[in-house]
């Protein structure tokens, strides 16, 4: 327990130059976009694929809250501002549902090859995040019934999906986690306002149909 409390004070009193970057897209996110925002654990100094949190066996690395916690995330300017004024360099973390997007995830080369099929087809999507391993497609919030409802409609749906709801998080561009740079595959448009969002009904009957009946393949990871 000492271990992990004095690598709790480390975590918060880590001091260093940080990217200036980072704040101004957190204080966007919360006060622009009225999106819930808190700072991730950032990567173990001492090996980037390893996470700064107590868990040695982390599978996102530097890319989850720790301290504060998820239900720490807010939209208020001063906290924010504060906790990247003390921790600059520290991940962007969504809280996803409730009043944010909620998110549909999938491995990288999948969702690539996925997206550009849609992109043939015509399919209007919203914003789109990625990082090496993975691509999140931003939706509208939805619960856990409706999500259920939709999958239980399904004949069959990949394992390789995720799905970031209510209680969820998702790191946001320009994070660095142990797994890599976290950007924009597509881009939300300039604006103060926040960006529009397709429903999650549109966005898994898509994405399902782009992976099991075009040969796209889809690693269960």
């Amino acid at each position: 327990m000492r271990e992990i409390l004095g690598r709790r004070r480390r975590l918060l009193s880590r001091r260093n130059d940080g990217r200036p970057e980072l704040i101004s897209a957190a204080l966007t996110f919360a006060t622009e976009w009225q999106w819930p925002v808190l700072p991730g654990v950032a990567p173990d100094p001492q090996g980037r694929a390893r996470c700064g949190c107590p868990d040695p066996e982390c599978t996102v690395p530097g890319a989850h809250p720790f301290d504060p916690p998820l239900l720490a995330a807010t939209t208020d300017a001063r906290m924010v501002r504060w906790w990247w004024t003390n921790r600059p360099s520290a991940p962007v973390i969504l809280a996803t549902g409730g009043t944010a997007p909620c998110a549909v995830s999938l491995p990288a080369l999948a969702a690539s090859r996925a997206l550009a099929l849609l992109d043939r087809r015509g399919m209007h999507l919203g914003p789109v995040i990625a990082s090496p391993t993975r691509w999140a497609l931003l939706v509208k919030p939805y619960s856990l019934e409706q999500l259920g409802e939709l999958l239980y409609a399904k004949d069959f749906v990949p394992g390789s999906l995720r799905f970031h709801g209510e209680g969820g998080y998702l790191a946001l561009p320009p994070s660095e986690t142990g797994q890599g740079a976290v950007r924009w595959e597509r881009a939300p448009l300039p604006g103060s306002a926040a960006p529009w969002v397709p429903d999650v009904e549109a966005v898994v009957d898509a994405v399902v149909d782009a992976l099991t009946r075009t040969g796209v393949s889809a690693p269960e990871l």
